[in-house]
């Protein structure tokens, strides 16, 4: 059996954010990117941030709330999957 992990995306301006959770979110995707535990990672953070703001999803990929993607942050989530970690 294979295992995959993802990322946690960001959340800033969402009514749950905080910097101590925050700074928790960077420690366990750094984890998962480096760890080797994982037969693969789905980097869900990289694609959704905001590279004016890591600590925000990009406004066109969230759905109002900086927390739940959008139509567009979903398929941008989908489309960037390397199908192959699945054979």
């Amino acid at each position: 059996m294979k295992v995959h992990a993802a990322t946690i995306a960001p959340y800033g301006g969402s009514e749950m954010y905080s910097a101590e959770g925050d700074k928790a979110r960077e420690r366990v995707n750094a984890w998962i990117r480096t760890s080797g535990a994982f037969d693969g990672v789905l980097d869900f953070d990289a694609v959704r941030r905001d590279p004016a703001d890591p600590t925000r999803i990009r406004i066109d990929l969230h759905m109002g709330d900086n927390l739940h993607g959008s139509d567009a942050g979903y398929a941008a989530l989908a489309e960037s999957m390397d199908l192959s970690l699945f054979d």
